[in-house]
């Protein structure tokens, strides 16, 4: 029985990437090759895609700068830059009078996390216990009180505030307020 045969679609650009990598770690061609105990005119051939290393000399040349099959091989997924509304993620808090938007999705793994942060009449966040960190906002509209251990600090639309979350706080509005809120690290 004949088995058909397939062609498989994929095709990559070994040499290229090995170029990159080796002027990302400030090697010439030369040296790569003194490293992986090769000559100068292959590693040439190599990054123009002229020949095509065995397994075992892509081992020696990825060891070399740092890396391995594996990583080399792994495809980098598309990075999301840019966010919509469909993107965003709502708790509203009836008992507190605000409304919490987490407007990156996942920022809990970043090292900064921006909300967006409506507060209703009489509102406050939930009072948030000393802990690591910065605190940044940005007053959208409206006036918003910030209760920094025993100290309040006042802020309204266009004005920013910026402190270290060393002592207990929290952010409160008499008339209502919006604002961008950002954590470093993460704690919403």
């Amino acid at each position: 029985m004949d088995l058909p045969l397939v062609s498989v679609p994929f095709f990559m650009e070994i040499g290229n990437r090995i170029r990159e990598l080796r002027k990302t770690q400030g090697l010439t061609q030369e040296e790569l090759a003194d490293r992986a105990e090769l000559t100068k005119g292959y590693i040439s051939q190599l990054e123009r895609d002229m020949t095509s290393p065995s397994i075992a000399t892509l081992e020696d040349i990825l060891q070399c700068l740092g890396t391995s099959l594996g990583e080399f091989f792994r495809e980098e997924s598309e990075e999301q830059i840019v966010f919509t509304q469909e993107d965003y993620f709502e708790k509203e808090d009836g008992e507190y009078g605000n409304r919490i938007t987490w407007i990156i999705p996942n920022a809990q793994k970043n090292s900064m996390e921006p909300i967006h942060l409506t507060l209703q009449r009489n509102g406050s966040t939930y009072p948030d216990n000393p802990h690591e960190g910065e605190e940044f906002g940005y007053v959208l509209d409206g006036d918003v009180e910030i209760h920094i251990g025993r100290k309040i600090y006042k802020a309204t639309t266009g004005q920013t505030f910026y402190y270290t979350a060393d002592k207990p706080h929290f952010l409160s509005s008499k008339k209502g307020a919006s604002l961008l809120w950002v954590t470093s690290p993460p704690s919403f």
